[in-house]
């Protein structure tokens, strides 16, 4: 009611308004037990613990409302003022939007954090549909009808629209008409009652010009209202019904309905909507279950076009008032926010949750014969590239086209999916004998390479895929995944645009290799790594310029195992940085035991330079050991450069300006050797070991390689050639003079520190003398 309503109404009729918020506790039972069961079950599928507090909370203020509600009944409040009423009616609407607010809260978190389907629907269903009795418990305050559907819905709303979605921020602005019909249609009832108590009051004074009265603010308040009406007697007989209901169900003139069973009225609503016996029988059952209290609401699908929601509220003299509405567009947006979680909004193809869903569904309906069913993971093959060279919007348009493709591939006989970016899944369960399935697999993959038209580019792209072919009984769809993706692996491993099915071998690898990687962890935490370092030596040999720092790694029951296996593992693991941060802390104690003169260089990984911490952990090692930052050298290979390139340079600058000496190493292997020699701060170059190989014998390579000297010097680099093996390769660079400095097995082979300072035919110098140089 509003604030002009309650100062105009009598003491006792605000009364009568407010005790009706106290009564008919029984749907505040049903409806704390629906939140507790819901509550509970996202809690068990998501383990968020969010959903257990908020069971917590719905059982505590249920306990707590009913406490307040006895204290009600036993309290005699016919003398007390509109301060004694109004307080009690605070009292109500507080704990009623403490439950709303929470159920909201859980929706709200839902959507936007959790975005779990079952979560959202379970949580967002339940809510709303505790909204349907809020009107018939709630109709004698209109603030407690307009703050519990407020508070129950507009987290909803910002849950929706902290997305960021288009779509979801319509849905969300749909919300705002339910909390203000529901508000209308409660001042209607409120309205109507009001003058009904008013009408009542004055019988005696203004019998027959109340009885028009009365009547015709009736008829206004019920023809006025957006929801249909049935007022139905203890014997189910039609004693009121508004236009709107009339409207709804086709039914025609009001006035002849009253006296009728509903059950004939439903009849004659069938007619007039050319309903199938089907279609009346089961709104009839519903209908039925509703009235007897077996349900709190029910949703009547009408027709495609039409669903109404019914909600039932008993008198205590055995009067039934019947509200339903039109919620056909509610419905509609429903399952279009279920769309939404459901599939893929760039492909349409189901998404990852949805996915799994439907193939539980399709193997649990298939027949009880043990069959043959497959998965397949597809990859496409240098997706990035198409990115990086035509940008984000070709790279969706060319997902967009190659989903198309793999839709119409799957046909009815599997079920494709998005799994992530680049990554697609289809899974095989209409296929009866092994040979015959995985030749349907090994065609789709097939006829997923070719042509595609994108954004008006032209596509023709190879995939990667692997797969696994099981037995129904033995389906796991997490292990299928695993396996069809560790078979995914070896076919990138293998060749580009390979499709191979899984192995159990393959499982054994990567069993060993998840030990390997546990081993490496354990080694790097130990600190249980070696370094060897391999020198670099002037061209004629007399002299060691600089030492390589190389990680060593002997594994206690393989033994040594290679850098290069170890190092992606690391990589793999995101623990390279931490072997970076060994290496260079060794690196400058050893290097303090060599001459003054000689340097160490030690190699930085990709992750390395696109972390936060190198330039910290540099010059730690700097500062712990004392070592002049000139006799550093930090090496870096091309891939390193080609990825978030301006944050790669700025590191190397401060590391620049901060003294140490940047080389780029393996030159000339990468994509971009020449953009990146004038942007960075580099002084040397290494050549790779590629150029070297055979220069005595293949004068175009041995030409590529004096070039690549020659541009160096021009730039005044530092030319480092790797890889010098033979007296051959040594003697044809010192003719042309194409190195600056030689690294290679034709002079030394990587050994421990304290060899080098043998080698370099020193003693060890005093520490103190190189921190005061």
């Amino acid at each position: 009611m509003t604030r002009n309503e309650r100062g105009a109404l009598p003491a006792d009729i605000y009364l009568s308004f407010v005790s009706s918020l106290y009564q008919n506790r029984g749907t505040l039972v049903i409806g704390m037990l629906s939140h507790v069961v819901t509550f509970l079950l996202v809690f068990l599928k998501t383990s968020d613990t969010l959903y257990l507090g908020c069971t917590v909370a719905i059982v505590v203020l249920w306990i707590v409302r009913n406490l307040d509600m006895m204290r009600f009944d036993q309290l005699d409040l016919s003398g007390a003022d509109y301060a004694a009423i109004r307080m009690w009616e605070n009292r109500y609407i507080v704990g009623g939007v403490a439950v709303t607010l929470t159920c909201g809260i859980a929706c709200g978190y839902a959507i936007a954090v959790t975005r779990d389907v079952f979560s959202q629907v379970a949580c967002v269903s339940v809510t709303l549909a505790s909204m349907i009795s809020l009107v018939g418990r709630n109709y004698g305050s209109e603030r407690a009808v307009l703050l519990l559907s407020s508070s129950a819905c507009l987290p909803m709303m910002i849950g929706a629209l902290s997305l960021g979605d288009p779509f979801m921020a319509v849905l969300a602005v749909l919300i705002v008409p339910f909390i203000l019909t529901t508000w209308m249609m409660a001042n209607n009832v409120r309205g109507y009652l009001f003058e009904k108590i008013l009408a009542a009051r004055d019988e005696n004074v203004l019998a027959a010009l109340e009885t028009k009265t009365i009547a015709g603010q009736f008829d206004a308040a019920l023809n006025n209202m957006t929801h249909g009406l049935f007022m139905l007697d203890d014997r189910h007989r039609i004693v009121v019904a508004n236009e709107r209901a009339c409207e709804l169900l086709h039914l025609g003139d009001k006035a002849q309905l009253k006296g009728w069973l509903l059950g004939d009225v439903l009849e004659r609503g069938s007619d007039a909507l050319a309903l199938d016996p089907e279609r009346s029988d089961s709104i009839a059952r519903q209908l039925d279950l509703l009235i007897e209290g077996k349900r709190s609401r029910a949703l009547v699908t009408i027709s495609e076009e039409l669903l109404l929601e019914f909600s039932a509220n008993r008198r205590e003299n055995g009067e039934i008032v019947l509200i339903f509405e039109d919620v056909t567009a509610r419905v509609q947006a429903e399952r279009q926010v279920l769309q939404m979680v459901r599939f893929d909004t760039l492909t349409g193809l189901p998404s990852r949750d949805y996915f799994a869903e439907l193939t539980h569904n399709a193997v649990a309906a298939g027949t009880a014969h043990d069959r043959d069913i497959g998965l397949l993971l597809v990859d496409i093959a240098e997706f990035k590239h198409v990115n990086d060279t035509r940008g984000h919007v070709a790279g969706d348009k060319l997902l967009q086209a190659i989903a198309d493709r793999l839709k119409g591939l799957a046909g009815s006989e599997a079920i494709a999916a998005r799994l992530m970016g680049d990554e697609f899944v289809v899974f095989f369960h209409n296929r009866v004998g092994r040979s015959g399935l995985e030749e349907r697999i090994r065609a789709v993959h097939a006829k997923l390479h070719g042509t595609y038209m994108a954004d008006g580019f032209t596509f023709n792209m190879a995939m990667n895929a692997g797969f696994v072919i099981v037995r129904k009984s033995e389906f796991r769809l997490e292990e299928l995944q695993i396996k069809a993706d560790l078979a995914l692996s070896e076919a990138k491993a293998r060749n580009n645009g390979g499709c191979t099915a899984f192995e159990a071998e393959m499982e054994g690898r990567y069993l060993d290799r998840q030990k390997l990687k546990s081993d490496l962890r354990e080694a790097i935490g130990r600190g249980d790594l070696s370094l060897a370092y391999q020198p670099m030596f002037t061209p004629d040999g007399s002299r060691v310029v600089s030492c390589e720092a190389l990680a060593r790694w002997t594994h206690p029951e393989r033994g040594p195992v290679p850098p290069d296996i170890f190092i992606q593992l690391a990589e793999e693991m995101g623990l390279v940085t931490d072997i970076t941060r060994f290496v260079v802390r060794h690196a400058c104690r050893d290097c303090l035991t060599w001459p003054a003169e000689v340097a160490v260089s030690v190699n930085l990984s990709v992750l390395d330079l696109h972390g936060d911490e190198i330039v910290a952990i540099v010059a730690e090692a700097l500062a712990e050991s004392g070592l002049n930052p000139a006799r550093l050298h930090l090496e870096v290979t091309e891939s390193c450069l080609m990825d978030e390139p301006v944050k790669v340079q700025a590191v190397l600058r401060e590391l620049r300006e901060r003294g140490m000496a940047i080389a780029i190493d393996d030159f000339g292997t990468g994509y971009s050797s020449l953009s990146y020699l004038d942007a960075l701060p580099v002084s040397i170059i290494k050549v790779d070991r590629s150029f070297v190989r055979d220069i005595h014998v293949n004068s175009r390579r041995f030409k590529l390689l004096l070039g690549t000297v020659n541009l160096a010097r021009a730039l005044e680099l530092k030319a480092v050639v790797e890889g010098v093996e033979t007296a051959e390769q040594l003697q044809l660079i010192n003719e042309h003079n194409c190195a600056d400095l030689i690294q290679g097995f034709v002079f030394a082979a990587p050994m421990p520190a304290s060899a080098v300072a043998v080698l370099c035919g020193h003693g060890m110098p005093e520490p103190v003398a190189e921190r005061t140089a």
